[in-house]
């Protein structure tokens, strides 16, 4: 098991990319922290793990984050890798009126939660030399249109600031990556209270985009992110390691 012992803390773990991520990890012999807003659905994905901590909360707020370092690290005497995975994907055109209360509520979860929490981990990190994989996307390489933007400028900025932090940790023995999935199959669209015929249409056409014409699992996600979280990838720090199907290529 390419995880034993080690203690993982994974925000927006109430679901999709991040529950898979908490599930493979702890098949991996990780002890997990997994994070969100939905108990009940934090408990459910609870079931599929070893041993856990849940913890309901909202990573924006500073208070809650230092409560997701500090409860984890004393519980489990130790943090070895931190994964950011919560995010919001709200659509909003350029011309709407509410452009900028997306934009802000986006950048906040997105980059500003992700950079707070990493900084609050690092002490911890720095004693386990542990490791930091953020979960980017490629609209933070590829622009689209149709009310993405600000999604698109918050995972270029996430993009960024992995590459940053991963050299100004690297002294600590700290690294940092970041992965940065295509379309995945998760409740994003529900989340954005998109209804089932017209998501059914987005994943159809994302499919029609990608090279291999499929939509990845959670799964396929975890998988990568467990090998960057292991020891397997010693030699790996400040990458962006793209999963999109070949979306990228089009």
């Amino acid at each position: 098991m390419s995880l034993l012992n080690k203690v993982a803390i994974v925000t927006g773990s109430s679901s999709g990319i991040g529950a898979a991520i908490a599930i493979k990890f702890s098949e991996e012999g990780a002890k997990v922290t997994i994070v969100g807003r939905n108990k009940e659905k934090l408990n459910n994905v609870a079931k599929k793990l070893g041993d856990h901590l849940v913890l309901t909360a909202d990573v924006t707020k500073e208070e809650d984050a230092q409560r997701i370092i500090n409860e984890t690290v004393k519980k489990f005497g130790q943090l070895d890798i931190l994964v950011n995975n919560a995010g919001i994907a709200t659509i909003a055109k350029f011309e709407d009126d509410n452009l900028m209360t997306v934009f802000d509520d986006i950048m906040k979860l997105n980059i500003r939660s992700v950079v707070y929490l990493s900084h609050i981990a690092r002490p911890h990190l720095v004693k386990t030399k542990g490791n930091i994989v953020n979960v980017s996307g490629v609209a933070g390489i590829k622009p689209f249109a149709n009310g993405f933007t600000s999604l698109a400028v918050s995972k270029a900025a996430l993009d960024h600031f992995t590459r940053s932090v991963a050299l100004e940790l690297a002294p600590n023995g700290i690294r940092v990556n970041a992965v940065s999935p295509g379309p995945v199959y998760s409740d994003i669209f529900e989340n954005m209270g998109v209804n089932k015929e017209d998501e059914s249409g987005f994943y159809e056409s994302m499919r029609q985009s990608t090279a291999l014409k499929r939509i990845s699992d959670p799964e396929e996600v975890a998988h990568l992110v467990t090998f960057l979280a292991s020891d397997k990838a010693k030699a790996i720090t400040g990458t962006i390691s793209v999963c999109d199907n070949g979306l990228l290529l089009s």
